[in-house]
């Protein structure tokens, strides 16, 4: 596979891909599906599921390629559709709830310890968690994503995206904390 200048040449793969040029999409899928089965995987735990997703993803990624109006990063661009992919595949699942719960006193504080887990360790943490909580906590602390735009996306209220952030946090904490105690000899 030949060295690409990414940034220059991103924008004349994406004019090929348009066109349907194979090769193009090709060397556009390359470059940015390991990041993007990563996004997939975040939210789907079964890898083969996470590819599935990623796939539809891709599959409207450029369907839909002549859309991109280059105001963002591509990148985000394609990351935006996995979300969006992945949030579709677990509903279409059945695997989300959320239970409504009013937080408007929620001030957001919350105490973490520090122990040292690898990342294996933490994304098996977050996928013990609850569905709700695992999208909510994903698309805010990893994602970026501001509880406006989660209740939006997943069609819930702001304080409903606010509560399972909060649950999801004090769960994790918990479970840190339970890890901490049994590698300290506590337990």
């Amino acid at each position: 596979m030949k060295v690409i200048q990414l940034h220059k040449n991103e924008r004349e793969l994406i004019r090929r891909a348009i066109k349907q040029d194979r090769e193009a999409q090709h060397v556009l899928f390359e470059l940015h599906s390991p990041k993007m089965l990563s996004v997939c995987r975040y939210y789907v735990k079964d890898i083969q599921q996470a590819e599935e997703v990623m796939l539809n993803g891709f599959f409207k990624v450029f369907k839909y390629l002549e859309k991109f109006k280059a105001e963002g990063s591509f990148e985000g661009w394609i990351r935006r559709i996995m979300v969006r992919e992945s949030i579709s595949f677990l509903r279409s699942k059945k695997m989300v709830e959320f239970p409504s719960e009013d937080m408007s006193n929620y001030d957001g504080n919350s105490e973490y310890s520090n122990t040292e887990l690898e990342v294996e360790d933490i994304q098996r943490l977050i996928d013990s968690l609850p569905e709700g909580y695992k999208m909510v906590f994903i698309m805010y602390a990893i994602e970026g994503y501001k509880h406006g735009e989660i209740a939006e996306l997943l069609k819930i209220s702001e304080s409903t995206s606010k509560s399972q952030l909060f649950k999801a946090r004090k769960v994790l904490q918990q479970k840190v904390n339970k890890l901490n105690n049994t590698s300290n000899g506590t337990n």
